[in-house]
């Protein structure tokens, strides 16, 4: 059934529609005489045949998927911050809501398959893969030993870096525009 569904919506199917609305039009004219049926119907399956098919799409659209998980990893994260060191929860926040901003507009992080890939990979692995390794270690072995907290939080001040690299990354043509038209106020009243 949706099989039908999908087709009836195609690129191959409306490009049929069309075709047989010019088999009905030339009846209509008088151009084709009782054999229009077959004349629509030849339309129709030229038009189909001929329409470029669908895109396929292997690579599944996972943004809104990660964003929903950016949510989950912060209220578990804020709901575990008495085991987590000094400010790691804030900038666990931080991170998230700059990776959430770029999920949040899948059809341009779809133009860029790197930076795409960048930012599903500090969403869905990075990021959780840091806290998760530190929040697994016991809790009393993580209060007596400093340097687990210290390497998560070098770990989120890295992660961080690389974040705002990507958002500025994602931006730039639109830092572009805003300087270019700055420019270009500055220019009109010279």
């Amino acid at each position: 059934m949706r099989r039908w569904q999908g087709y009836l919506g195609s690129t191959k199917n409306l490009a049929g529609c069309v075709g047989g609305l010019i088999g009905i039009v030339l009846y209509l004219t008088g151009v084709v005489g009782s054999f229009w049926w077959a004349v629509v119907v030849a339309l129709y399956l030229a038009g189909a045949l001929l329409a470029p098919g669908e895109k396929v799409r292997l690579v599944p659209d996972t943004t809104g998927e990660l964003r929903e998980s950016l949510r989950e990893l912060v209220d578990s994260v804020s709901a575990q911050s008495s085991r987590m060191p000094a400010s790691t929860v804030d900038r666990v926040r931080r991170i998230a809501e700059v990776l959430g901003d770029l999920l949040g507009k899948p059809a341009r992080l779809a133009t860029d398959p790197e930076l795409r890939h960048a930012v599903v990979r500090l969403a869905g692995t990075d990021l959780p893969l840091s806290l998760e390794t530190f929040l697994n270690l016991p809790w009393w072995f993580a209060a007596r030993r400093v340097s687990a907290g210290e390497e998560l939080v070098a770990q989120l001040g890295l992660l961080e870096a690389e974040a705002d690299r990507v958002a500025e990354r994602f931006y730039s043509a639109d830092v572009d525009r805003q300087a270019d038209h700055t420019r270009y106020l500055r220019d009109r009243d010279s």
